[in-house]
């Protein structure tokens, strides 16, 4: 994700607690859908900070602020995505040590590693490992509200399971199905229901900040032209000229155009998000789009 606009970014306040709670676990999230997450397990018993939370943000380009350290110093859980996508959390982490704080990578978490597709919330199943790991280290840092956490659990988990459904709907109706992506963030879930991704030199390029080669680009166009794939994934929160220009091309050639994004949109819930997204794919394949 390209020509983003890092300082924009400042950490925002996501949860705040129920006045009849004291002292809330301070909870800082690298990315807003981490927050989410947060949010909807711990409810009035945390206080969420969201620090990635503005479209325009790019984790790879972020500078940390004042604020950041300020939030990080205070929190007794920090969760962070890993494999490359926030460097500077790791960082900042690093420089402000703090006894006791309770720390969960996700990428380390499901063992991915860096040079892997760093856009591990598509899995609903690494949601479902953070969220694991969450509802420990709240009990740890709050035994209190041990039986809260698990309850908020057991819902959140619940609530992935219309997700996981249509995941497999879609691998019944798609699987093998040739699609193309200007970048790898729909990835886990293409995986998923079973798509042939094309152009994946070229994606991974654009996600790097590199300049795709002029063979790979020529391919992308071959893809669109030649009609040899049935949809384009792109990254709607990206500006790229030569990805507008691939987008337009799709759509001369009547392929169908679906956006995903990197980060959850403004009043709306990691649920939701993934779930337009997908609804917005199975249109598009079905030739509804």
């Amino acid at each position: 994700m390209t020509n983003k606009l890092p300082w924009l970014a400042a950490a925002v306040v996501c949860a705040l607690s129920a006045p009849a709670l004291a002292d809330p676990v301070k909870v800082v999230a690298a990315e807003n859908f981490y927050g989410d997450l947060v949010s909807q397990i711990g409810g009035a018993n945390v206080a969420v900070t969201s620090i990635l939370s503005n479209p325009d943000d790019d984790p790879h380009l972020f500078e940390a602020s004042p604020s950041t350290a300020k939030a990080l110093s205070d929190a007794k859980i920090v969760i962070a995505n890993g494999v490359d996508y926030d460097p500077w959390m790791e960082k900042l982490l690093g420089a402000s040590k703090a006894p006791g704080r309770k720390e969960i990578v996700v990428g380390a978490l499901v063992g991915r590693k860096p040079g892997d597709n760093p856009h591990l919330w598509y899995d609903p199943a690494y949601m479902k490992a953070a969220a694991k790991a969450l509802v420990a280290d709240l009990t740890a840092v709050d035994p209190a509200h041990k039986a809260d956490y698990e309850q908020g659990e057991a819902k959140f988990l619940d609530s992935l399971k219309p997700l996981d459904d249509k995941i497999a709907t879609m691998h019944k109706s798609y699987a093998g199905q040739p699609v193309t992506a200007s970048e790898p963030v729909f990835g886990y879930q293409a995986g998923l229901i079973g798509l042939k991704v094309h152009n994946e030199k070229y994606a991974l390029a654009v996600m790097n900040n590199a300049e795709p080669t002029p063979s790979e680009v020529a391919a992308f166009e071959n893809d669109l032209k030649g009609k040899k794939v049935k949809a384009m994934l792109y990254n709607a929160q990206a500006s790229e000229p030569a990805v507008g220009k691939l987008v337009q091309l799709a759509k001369d050639n009547n392929i169908p155009v679906v956006g995903v994004s990197e980060t959850e949109p403004p009043n709306s819930t990691y649920q939701d998000w993934m779930m337009g997204q997908l609804n917005a794919l199975d249109k598009a394949l079905s030739g509804g789009a």
